[in-house]
């Protein structure tokens, strides 16, 4: 019975973690005025979002049909279901490497069967309570792929920007450099002027017009402009041919087992992007607003709107930072303005394609440099060279891979080298100390531990308890040692070397554990070892002080039944008189 409401209750917190935050703003109250507000932010994010969803498609490869309709699709999936008050989603920078090398390796199927896997591991996140944990990614690996990002997408604008006249641009870094050099006779001066002339009034606009949607004002001038001078430019139209009439059928896409294998790591990578993108948006949209998103509803949606896209012919979507800080500067309220921004984009993919045809590629080209530029976070980057060398290193192994390899070696070897380090440094806090000593030698090895201590950790680790310890009677023959910090994976072999030092084996071993917050599995498994040693030795083991955590996980691993009950004692008094109980036994006999 109480293991049946235990899981009610457990279903019960998931589902309210769940609850979108639409469904939550309903609840709280919503008014005529509220949707005024929503409807004149929609309208501006709508027409900002235009020009950016195609041209991060065209840049990943794709079409801009495409980049429209997984901003129509998921952006009004991801608002419907989502945990933000005020996230805009939809396809954004930091996928365009990702999409353009799945694309190059797989096709488009390839890329929609990742993009699916990727969905459903989302809502797997989402439902298994893991968008606490995306957020803890280490910084150094976030700076590194975002710099390499940035600097990816801009070397892959440089064939329109310039437009010069490569038959098939190479997905490799160097490939394209090589590239370009080759073709840089072939530019089209009309396409640099075009694509120089977006990026100056993009700059421009911010600077003396911050009001105004500065990508979007810019793409109207510079189209207008090469429309009215008949201009000899690359357009949307001329490289794709005419939007497709109307709006697609949901299907579904080739899928294969192969291919999911194939693709799966891709997807997990994309899954990983879209959760740290749209969890650290959602984060940005709080501190503007006051508000407060669920992690879990806001991974959830991103799940869903994922596989919705892929259902529709779209590629991956994700929170954007820049249209929701956008959505909330213009006065949204709740996530109706991001649903009507969607319907903003339906009605130009349905009715305005014609305009849309005439935008040409050098100027979207121009909106990715800027945005290439923006998400580089160059000062950031830069300003790591203070931070301490590991950290540095894995930054720069994250960028280096990002750019020469691809994104998704550069997440997986990025995020291993941070649990390395990781590793160590906890290492590093943790110590197995020996306490069987007068106080002026027990300072002297407890001195190394003490400065890697907190003050507040370094006083309770003072002269006094050695003295303490010192006063009460330790029988002969019995050694006390204490271990402080997290006894995990990274520290399994402290024991062993404790031991490895006497030149004879102790009669008993006291081992207290009463600064051990947390245990795992190996270094229960290393604690089992150890007892082993001690019994092959003749010596017997006694813990005490044990936490919380400690004993459950000892408990049900089966240590305390191997160990012995009355072994696990509660505080070093008791484990002293069982020391002095065992060697007296033993002197009898």
């Amino acid at each position: 019975m109480e293991q049946a409401q235990q899981s009610s209750g457990r279903a019960a917190a998931l589902l309210r973690q769940l609850k979108p935050a639409f469904f939550r703003q309903i609840q709280e109250g919503y008014t005529g005025g509220d949707f005024r507000k929503d409807l004149a932010a929609g309208i501006t994010v709508g027409i900002v979002a235009l020009p950016l969803a195609m041209a991060f498609a065209i840049g990943a490869g794709a079409t801009p049909a495409q980049g429209l309709y997984t901003a129509i699709v998921a952006g009004f999936a991801c608002a419907l279901f989502g945990g933000s008050f005020h996230q805009v989603s939809g396809p954004t920078g930091a996928f365009v490497v990702i999409i353009a090398e799945v694309i190059a390796q797989y096709g488009m199927d390839g890329l929609q069967t990742a993009t699916l896997i990727a969905g459903v591991l989302l809502v797997f996140m989402a439902v298994s309570g893991l968008g606490a944990i995306i957020k803890y990614i280490p910084y150094p690996v976030t700076i590194g792929f975002t710099t390499g990002i940035g600097l990816t997408i801009f070397v892959g604008q440089l064939k329109d920007f310039f437009g010069m006249a490569i038959p098939s641009l190479s997905p490799e870094f160097f490939d394209k450099i090589g590239q370009y050099a080759e073709y840089l006779p072939t530019t089209n001066l009309y396409a640099l002027g075009a694509g120089l002339a977006t990026v100056a009034a993009i700059i421009l606009v911010r600077k003396l017009v911050p009001k105004l949607p500065a990508a979007v004002t810019a793409v109207t001038l510079v189209t207008l402009g090469a429309f009215l001078l008949k201009l000899p430019l690359p357009t949307v139209g001329s490289k794709f041919g005419a939007l497709p009439a109307g709006f697609p059928a949901p299907r579904l896409p080739n899928l294969s087992f192969a291919l999911i294998r194939q693709t799966f790591s891709s997807g997990l990578t994309i899954a990983l992007l879209a959760a740290i993108e749209s969890l650290l948006s959602a984060v940005v949209a709080d501190g503007m607003t006051g508000t407060r998103h669920s992690s879990s509803a806001e991974l959830n949606a991103q799940g869903l709107g994922n596989i919705a896209s892929v259902l529709f012919g779209g590629i991956p979507a994700t929170g954007a930072i820049a249209r929701t800080a956008t959505n909330i500067k213009t006065g949204a309220r709740s996530p109706v303005s991001a649903m009507i921004h969607a319907a903003v984009l339906l009605l130009f993919t349905l009715f305005l394609g014609p305009i849309v045809q005439a935008i040409p590629l050098a100027t979207l080209a121009g909106v990715l440099v800027v945005v290439a530029f923006d998400m580089s976070e160059l000062p950031r980057f830069f300003s790591m060279h203070k931070a301490p060398k590991s950290d540095l290193a894995v930054m720069l192994a994250t960028f280096i891979l990002t750019v020469v390899v691809d994104l998704t070696a550069a997440v997986e070897v990025g995020v291993l080298l941070a649990v390395v380090l990781f590793a160590k440094r906890a290492r590093d806090t943790t110590t197995v100390v020996a306490q069987t000593l007068l106080p002026k030698e027990a300072e002297e090895i407890l001195k190394g531990a003490r400065n890697a201590l907190s003050s507040d950790e370094a006083a309770a680790v003072d002269n006094s308890d050695l003295e303490r310890l010192a006063a009460r009677r330790v029988p002969k023959g019995c050694e006390v040692y204490e271990i402080k910090g997290p006894f995990f994976f990274g520290v399994a072999d402290m024991l062993q070397d404790a031991l490895a030092e006497f030149e004879k084996a102790p009669k008993v071993f006291i081992l207290r554990m009463r600064h051990v917050p947390a245990i795992d599995a190996t270094g229960l498994n290393a604690l089992r070892s150890f007892y082993k040693r001690c019994k092959r030795q003749g010596t017997a083991l006694i813990l005490c002080g044990i936490g919380e955590q400690p004993t459950r996980a000892i408990e049900r691993y089966g240590l305390a039944a191997e160990i012995g009950q009355d072994r696990l004692c509660q505080d070093i008094d008791s484990a002293l008189a069982m020391a002095g109980r065992l060697i007296g036994a033993n002197s009898k006999r």
